[in-house]
C-alpha cells in the first residue's frame, strides 16, 4: 500500500531539515493562516492548547490545496510563566529591537518553549496532536551582550528571540526537556509517533 503524501505545513528551513533527518518524503507549503490574528484567545485556554489550535489552523489552512494527504503542522511559542495567571507570551520577534527587548526580559530567568504539532488527515477530516514542553533557564547577561548576539545572527523569526543551534546556547545556564529538537521547533521523537501510527514509519514489535 502506498502511503499517502505527508505535507510539511510550513516553508521554514529548520522545520524543513529537522523533518528530513526522519527519511519520510515530504512537501513543504506555506500555510493561509495568520497566528497574530489569534493573538487575543491567549488566556483563554490553557498554553499547550493554544498552541495546538494554532497548529491546527495550520494544518486545516491547507486541507483544500492538498486532499487526501497527511499535513503536519507545528506552532512554538514561548512562555514566561511566573507573570500573571497565564504568563506572557513571546512571540517571533521580527525586529531586531524587540528580539533585544525579548532576551533582556528573559535573561536570569525560566521560561517555557512550548510546541504542539498536529497531523492533519484531510481526507478523513481528521487529527492527532502532540505537545512538547522544554524549561530554558538564561543566565543572567547584560544588553551589550544580548545586542551583540542579536547583531550578529538576528533570530527575528524565532520564538524567544534566540536560536540554540547557534551562538545563542551560550545564553543559557540550564535546559531540561525530553528531545532537544523541541527546541529548534519540530520534537522529532513525538512526531515520529504521530507518523508512525499513519505507516508512514516503520511500527513497533
Amino acid at each position: 500500500m502506498t502511503p499517502r503524501p505527508l505535507v510539511l505545513a510550513s516553508t521554514s528551513k529548520y522545520r524543513g531539515e529537522l523533518l528530513g533527518r526522519l527519511g519520510v518524503p515530504f512537501e513543504q507549503a506555506k500555510p493561509d493562516f495568520d497566528e497574530r490574528a489569534h493573538d487575543e484567545r491567549w488566556g483563554s485556554m490553557p498554553a499547550a492548547d493554544f498552541a495546538l489550535a494554532l497548529a491546527e489552523g495550520k494544518a486545516r489552512s491547507l486541507a483544500a490545496a492538498h486532499p487526501g494527504s497527511l499535513i503536519l503542522a507545528a506552532d512554538q511559542i514561548a512562555v514566561l510563566p511566573d507573570e500573571g495567571r497565564v504568563g506572557v507570551m513571546l512571540t517571533k520577534p521580527g525586529t531586531q529591537a524587540r528580539a533585544v527587548e525579548h532576551l533582556m526580559r528573559l535573561a536570569g530567568r525560566t521560561h517555557l518553549l512550548i510546541t504542539g504539532v498536529v497531523l492533519y488527515d484531510a481526507g478523513r477530516d481528521e487529527q492527532s496532536a502532540v505537545v512538547d514542553e522544554q524549561r530554558m533557564t538564561m543566565r543572567a547577561f547584560g544588553r551589550e551582550e544580548a545586542e551583540a548576539y542579536v547583531r550578529e545572527y538576528k533570530p527575528v523569526d524565532c520564538a524567544g528571540s534566540y536560536r540554540i543551534e547557534d551562538a545563542g546556547i551560550a545564553l543559557f545556564e540550564r535546559v531540561e526537556g525530553l528531545d532537544y529538537t523541541g527546541i529548534i521547533g519540530l520534537p522529532l521523537m513525538a512526531t515520529g509517533r504521530l507518523l508512525r501510527a499513519e505507516g508512514l514509519l516503520p511500527a513497533d514489535v
